[in-house]
């Protein structure tokens, strides 16, 4: 199984790792390009903040998401195509929930929805945000309007 791949069923996963850099001195476009290339080696989750460091100079801080197993990939990636000097990883427990999929149609087509369950009860409800964007994209429709239909699908 891919490290950023977890099973459907709800579990504890002890095997993270939460890696962060801070940045004052990067160019903006070079954020993206490396969030991608993060992704693509397996992080789970990249996001960025923005931080104030020493002397009040803006930065930001990135954080991501990994399994235990990526850590050397990403440090990798983090020291060639970034300005940092060092790289913070600490160990991270996630719990998480049980994952199923089922199609819900609407008025445009079907669209995935992917349910969060915990301890036998649905939680979480998330339908897949690029079929989405495809339907109100090719209808010319708003974006919101095909996430109500499918929240009305649902009986949400």
């Amino acid at each position: 199984m891919s490290a950023n791949k977890p099973p459907n069923h709800e579990h504890i996963d002890h095997d993270m790792v939460k890696m962060e850099v801070n940045f004052d001195d990067i160019p903006g476009e070079w954020l993206g390009y490396v969030m991608d290339l993060l992704f693509e080696s397996g992080a789970n989750d990249v996001y960025y903040t923005p931080i104030y460091m020493k002397k009040n100079r803006p930065g930001t801080l990135l954080q991501l998401l990994c399994s235990k197993d990526r850590v050397d990939k990403m440090k990798d990636i983090l020291f060639r195509e970034t300005t940092t000097l060092g790289v913070r990883y600490y160990p991270l427990t996630v719990h998480r929930l049980e994952r199923t999929f089922e199609k819900v149609s609407t008025e445009w087509g079907e669209v995935t929805v992917k349910r969060g369950t915990h301890d036998g009860q649905n939680v979480q409800w998330a339908p897949e945000f690029e079929e989405c964007r495809q339907i109100a994209e090719k209808h010319g429709i708003p974006l919101k309007r095909v996430y109500e239909q499918v929240w009305a699908a649902l009986g949400r």
